[in-house]
Order: structure tokens, then sequence, then C-alpha cells
């Protein structure tokens, strides 16, 4: 039986087929399904028990908990990318070790960021544009959710290193547990109990320490996986370099974040509250289908860092054209899957609103339509951060979530009316992806894939 286990294991030195390249990222693309769908469930109550103004409300104050929690995705695709790189390498003890530092600067620096974030949240929601019947809500929700958002940062990296060590179906356990605690959580602390807007963030709250606290034990205790947390002190050259290779997650994280505040400023000048929560429906239901590409380039990047390491380039050619195929694929299943459930989606939040409704369908049938392309633009980003290119991957996720999106969100309105800010999110990722396929073509030669 032991044979037959490590037999059909699945480690980062292996040679990858289209099977086992779908068996092993399956697991991520699992994890960031159930993220993303949990964290739907916070809207889906809210919307549907306490109303859409408070439904906008946490719309309105959710980009500052991306925000808040994007140097936990920075730390953690940085930091898995240089562990991955030097177990690649054959230096196990020295990845522990940054390992450990990785998880501890993370914790150090949510703790304080998120008391900087609670102290100054009025200040911040009113500054996004919450009105008089918004404000109260949007504070809330903002101030509750800092106080676990520290479990938010450390789940992040953990997703990320649960995959380098070649444990991803742990990291989906988590990740389930997770989202079941959220869900029954929010049918108590909304429907039953009728907390609102604080249920909602106290439930997303619990989910996201029950996310943090399982693999933080299990990596503490001796295990079978790849890493340990093996106490060292603090380093700030492995920091600074995994901060620095990750930093594009912190820059899609922070400027999406940015730019949805800019989106939500600009549908309550054109249309009103109503515009702000049919804009979270699209967030929500974009966030559903961009979330497997996630998970997709989570699980390939660090096959493509432990082999980068390894300096073995036939099996960066090998995942990469797998992965452009794969993606391709399924970019034309999800445009098909966007547009023909568009209406059933926007009904299970808004379907008490005719007009809200209508609305929401019609804005999701023109967001689709950049789902084709979606997943390579995700990838080439992932891909540049597992061979330890941050900076360029920060460029092309700065260019695509901040100045692409923002330039059409300002400009198009002002030819298109509404129109035009539905309209800016696809354009901006067409923009993208030929902005994408120059760097990958460009960096071929550099590292040999």
């Amino acid at each position: 039986m032991e044979t037959k286990i490590n037999r059909n294991k699945i480690q980062l030195s292996d040679h990858f087929t289209y099977f086992k390249l779908i068996r092993f990222v399956i697991p991520s693309i699992g994890m960031m399904v159930f993220t993303s769908v949990y964290g739907i469930v916070d809207g889906l109550f809210v919307s549907n028990v306490v109303g859409k103004t408070a439904f906008a409300s946490i719309n309105l104050v959710m980009p500052v908990e991306m925000i808040v929690g994007a140097i936990g995705f920075m730390i953690g695709t940085g930091g898995a990318a240089l562990v991955a790189k030097t177990l690649g390498e054959q230096r196990r003890e020295r990845a522990n070790q940054y390992f450990f530092m990785l998880i501890a600067i993370t914790a150090i620096a949510g703790i304080f960021i998120c008391i900087l974030a609670h102290v100054f949240m009025e200040k911040i929601c009113l500054a996004l544009g919450a009105d008089s019947s918004m404000i109260s809500a949007c504070v809330t929700y903002g101030r509750i959710s800092m106080y676990f958002n520290v479990f938010f940062m450390l789940q992040n990296c953990f997703q990320d290193f649960l995959i380098v060590a070649e444990k991803p179906h742990l990291g989906l356990l988590c990740t389930v547990i997770a989202g079941l605690s959220n869900i029954v959580l929010d049918a108590l602390f909304i429907y039953v109990l009728g907390w609102g807007v604080a249920g909602a963030a106290i439930a997303t709250g619990i989910s996201e320490a029950v996310g943090a606290i399982i693999p933080l034990i299990y990596f503490i205790k001796p295990n079978s996986s790849l890493l340990r947390l093996v106490q060292t002190k603090l380093e700030f050259k492995p920091i600074i370099k995994a901060c620095g290779n990750g930093i594009s997650e912190m820059v899609t994280s922070i400027t999406s974040s940015f730019v949805s505040m800019f989106y939500n400023v600009q549908l309550i000048k054109y249309i009103g509250s109503d515009g702000v929560a049919a804009y979270g429906v699209l967030m929500y239901v974009l966030f559903i289908f961009a979330a497997i590409y996630i998970g997709y380039s989570m699980g390939c990047a660090p096959i493509i860092s432990y082999h980068y390491g390894a300096q073995n380039p036939s099996e960066l050619r090998n995942i990469l054209n797998k992965s452009f195929r794969l993606l391709a694929g399924t970019g034309f299943l999800m445009l098909i899957i966007g547009e023909v459930f568009a209406r059933p989606l926007s009904l299970l939040f808004v379907g008490y609103d005719d007009a809200l409704t209508d609305m929401t369908v019609h804005a999701m049938r023109i967001t689709t339509v950049c789902f084709v392309i979606l997943g390579i633009n995700v990838f080439a980003s992932s891909f540049f951060t597992a061979l330890s290119n941050g900076w360029l991957s920060a460029v092309i996720s700065f260019l695509r979530t901040f100045v692409f999106k923002l330039s059409f969100v300002i400009l198009l309105p002002l030819i298109m009316g509404i129109e035009g800010i539905w309209w800016s999110n696809p354009l901006s990722e067409i923009i993208a992806f030929i902005i994408s396929i120059f760097f990958l073509s460009l960096m071929r030669k550099r590292y040999y894939y």
C-alpha cells in the first residue's frame, strides 16, 4: 500500500503531463473557488435579508479590506516562489527558515496595519463617498473586519505555502472547512439573530481565523510535507527579496481595490446606490470565474519556481505551452457559462428588484466578454513571479489592474455614459492581453522557456 501511495504522489520535481498537471492544480482551484464562494455568502445574506442599502455599504468598504490584506498576497506569492526555488536548489533547511520568517513578518505587519485601518475607518468610508444612509453600516463592517484581517492575510499566505509543501489537498480541506463555517455562521448571525452587517463581518472573520489556524498548527508540528515552521531569527534580505518578488500581487490587490473604489464613485455619480449594488454583484460573479484562473496559476507557480531553481528549461516550456492551451479552452467555456447564467446569478442577489436585476444582467453580459483572455492575463503575471521576476510581473499587473481600467472608467463614461463603465473592464483586459503576450515573447531567450 505504501508503495502505491508513493507512486501516485505528485512531486514538484516530476515531468507534468496534462493529466498530472490538472490533478496537481485542482485543489488550488478548489481553494480559490471556495474562498470566492464563501466571501459571496455575506453579500447574499445581507442583500436578501438586510436590504440593498446595506449590501451597497459592504461593497463600498470591501476594497479597504482587500488593500489591507494585500501584504498577505505579496508575502504569500513572493515567499512561495522563493521557498520553492530554494527547495529546487536542494536546500530544504534554508527553505524552512525562509518559511518561518515570512509567516512571522506577515503576522507582525498584519497586526500593525489592521490597528491603523481600524482607527481611521470612519474617515476612510466618508472619503469613499458613503452617505448618511450608508456610513453606519460601512464603518461597522469595516471595523469588525479589521479585527480579523491578520487571519485573512495568514490564510492567503498558507494557501500558497501548502502548494509548495506538496499538500494542496490540505489547503483545499482548510478552505472548505472555513467556507462551511462562514455559511453556517452567516445564517445564524444574520438570519436567525438579526445582527445585520455586523453578523456578516463576524462570520467572515471567524472563518478566516479557522482557515489560518488549521495550517498554522499543521506546520508547527512534525509533518510529512516539505515544509515545517522552525524558529529562526528574522533576516531582512530574504524578506525584502520575497516582498519584491511578490509585489505584483500587492499591486494587483491594491490597484484593483482602488479602481473598485473609483468605479463606485462613478456609479454613485451616474446612477446612485443601485449602481454600486449592481457592480457588487458583478464583482462577486467575476471573482468566482477569476478564482479558477487564480487557483490554476497558484497551483502552477511552485512547479515553475522549482524547475527554475533546478535549471530545467524544458519543463518550463512544457508547463507554459500546456497552460496556454488549457486556459484558452477554459476561457471559451467560461464565456458561454457567463452569458447563459447572467440572469439566474443576478436574480440570486437582487431578484427582489426588477430594475436592478435588469441592470445587473446587462452589465454582466458585457463583462463576460473578457473571460476568454482573463486566464492568460492572470497566468502571465503569476508566471514571472514564479521566475523571481517580480518587477516585470508588477508592471503587467499595474498596467492591467490600474492604468488601463482607471483610464477607461474615467474616459468611456464621458463618451458612452453608464455603458462606458460596464465596457471599461473588458476593454482593459484586451489591451492587457496584448501586453502579456509581448512580454512573454520578449523574455523567452532570457529564461529559455
